[in-house]
C-alpha cells in the first residue's frame, strides 16, 4: 500500500505551532529557526493546496481547514512518538538487548530484573527469548546467553556457570524416594533424554523409559506441568532453587546430576566495541550467575 503523505517534517512544524500557538515557540522547541518554521508550514500548505493558519502580526490562529486537520496529526504524532518509546526506550535511556534461552529469561533472569532496575534505573532492559530468535538480528543483540556445551562455530562463549539438575515435584505430592518417582508420571524434557537414565542408574534402580508420562520441549512447560501435580522432572538447579522458594515446587531427593550444558556469553569475536550500559549488565550476569544455593 502506498501512503499518500505530506512530508513528516513539514507536518511537525504545523503540529507544534498549531499546538503552542507560534512559529517562535515552535521553532524553540524543535531546535530551528523561526523562518526555517515559518517555510516548512508554508510548504505543507502548498502541498495540500489550502492554507492552514492565519498569520497576524502578533498572533497565529488556525483556519477552518487547519482546525479540521490537527486532530489527526496530532494522534499520528502521538502514536509514533508512544510506539517509538514503547519499542526503543524513551530518550536518554541506554536500552541493551539481551537474547537468553526463554526457560532462562523467564524462570531465572525475570525474577531478578527488578533489583538491577532499581541499581541501575538509566539502563532499559530489552529481553528477547531466544525461541524469537530470527526475530533480531545477531548484531542487534548486545548480550547473548546461551545453554549448551560451549562449541559455537566462528564464535566466542565466555562460561558463566557450569549447571546441575535435580528433581521437582509438586509441593503436595508425597514423593520421598526414587521408588516413588518410578510410580510417578514422569515428566521428560527434549533435549535432556539422558538425565532420568543417569539418575537411576547412579543408584542403581532400574530405569523404565516407558514410564515416561509426558514429553515437552521446554523446562518452562515442566514446570507448569508439576505445579499442576502431573508429575516429576529434571530441571536446573538454579531453576528449582527459586521455585522451592516461591512454593511452586519441593525437591524431593537429595540428589545432584551435573551435565554437559553450561550457560555461556556468546559474542563474535570481531565485534570489540562495548558500550559501558553492557558491560555494567555483564558483570552483574557474572556475580549472579556465580551466586547458586541450595534448595531447601
Amino acid at each position: 500500500m502506498v501512503y499518500r503523505l505530506p512530508n513528516l517534517v513539514w507536518l511537525r512544524a504545523f503540529e507544534a505551532a498549531a499546538r503552542l500557538g507560534s512559529f517562535t515557540a515552535a521553532a524553540g522547541e524543535l531546535g530551528l529557526t523561526q523562518a526555517a518554521v515559518s517555510h516548512q508550514v508554508r510548504s505543507l500548505e502548498d502541498k495540500l493546496g489550502f492554507r492552514l493558519f492565519l498569520r497576524q502580526a502578533r498572533r497565529l490562529d488556525l483556519t477552518d481547514m487547519g482546525k479540521a486537520y490537527l486532530p489527526s496529526v496530532s494522534k499520528a504524532m502521538e502514536d509514533l512518538s508512544l510506539s517509538t518509546q514503547g519499542l526503543f526506550g524513551p530518550r536518554g535511556r541506554r536500552t541493551v538487548t539481551l537474547r537468553a534461552p526463554i526457560s532462562t529469561a523467564v524462570l531465572w533472569l525475570s525474577p531478578r530484573l527488578r533489583k538491577f532496575r532499581e541499581q541501575h534505573p538509566h539502563i532499559q532492559f530489552r529481553m528477547i527469548s531466544a525461541i524469537w530468535a530470527d526475530a533480531i538480528a545477531d548484531e542487534d543483540v548486545d548480550i547473548d546467553i546461551r545453554l549448551g556445551t560451549g562449541a559455537w562455530p566462528a564464535m566466542q562463549a565466555e562460561l558463566l556457570s557450569p549447571e546441575t539438575i535435580v528433581p521437582i515435584c509438586a509441593p503436595t505430592a508425597r514423593i520421598c524416594s526414587l521408588s516413588d518417582i518410578s510410580e510417578a508420571r514422569i515428566i521428560h524434557i527434549i533435549g535432556f533424554q539422558d538425565d532420568w537414565a543417569r539418575l537411576f542408574q547412579r543408584n542403581g534402580a532400574r530405569y523404565d523409559p516407558a514410564k515416561i508420562g509426558i514429553a515437552v520441549d521446554t523446562t518452562l512447560a515442566a514446570v507448569e506441568l508439576v505445579s499442576c501435580d502431573a508429575g516429576v522432572a529434571l530441571v536446573l538447579k538454579r531453576f528449582a532453587v527459586d521455585l522451592v522458594r516461591a512454593g511452586k515446587a519441593a525437591v524431593p531427593l537429595d540428589e545432584e546430576i551435573a551435565i554437559p550444558q553450561a550457560h555461556y556469553i556468546v559474542s563474535d569475536p570481531g565485534r570489540t566495541a562495548v558500550n559501558p550500559e553492557v558491560e555494567i549488565v555483564r558483570r552483574w550476569l557474572r556475580d549472579e550467575f556465580t551466586q547458586q544455593e541450595c534448595p531447601a
